[in-house]
């Protein structure tokens, strides 16, 4: 069986291409390789083949699937696995915090407080607790971070030029 072709190369677009050049691409290629249209040997093929990768890239969440996996992402890469496949979409969102939806990023509270740490292949499958301690920066709370005295001017200390 032949690699399959990346949708985006099979409909002609760029990885940013909106959901308007996504129709338009495909409705011009389906009308060129249409079989009705079209008797060219392969040509049937082709339109399968366009008509594939609409499917998935007209579908934001798909389209965002793929974009992350490849051709593993469009639901059949892991035929007969079953429940093993299922637990790894838990492992995903429990290490990557979610969905592959399409969402917009918006900055998280203690988004930027790290830790790294160690498991078992073991504890990452049937889960595990570790108790982490973390240093972390936090405002004053009677400067508020401003380093001054309440009711005082912050100074700036004085830049030297060369």
């Amino acid at each position: 069986m032949a690699p399959k072709r990346d949708y985006y190369q099979v409909l002609g677009l760029s990885r940013d291409a909106n959901l308007e050049e996504i129709k338009k691409a495909f409705r011009k290629l389906a009308f060129q390789y249409h079989p009705d249209h079209n008797h060219q040997e392969g040509a049937a093929e082709r339109f399968k083949e366009i008509n594939e990768a609409y499917q998935v890239l007209s579908d934001a969440e798909k389209r965002a699937n793929y974009d992350y996996l490849g051709h593993l992402g469009n639901g059949r890469g892991f035929e007969g696995f079953g429940d093993f496949v299922s637990g790894l979409g838990d492992i995903f969102e429990a290490f990557f915090g979610g969905t592959t939806r399409v969402r917009k990023r918006v900055p998280q509270q203690g988004a930027d407080l790290h830790y790294k740490a160690s498991i078992s292949f073991e504890q990452a499958v049937l889960g595990c607790e570790k108790e982490i301690r973390v240093l972390r920066t936090e405002s004053c709370s009677l400067c508020y971070g401003l380093g001054s005295e309440p009711g005082s001017q912050p100074i700036n200390a004085p830049i030297a030029m060369a």
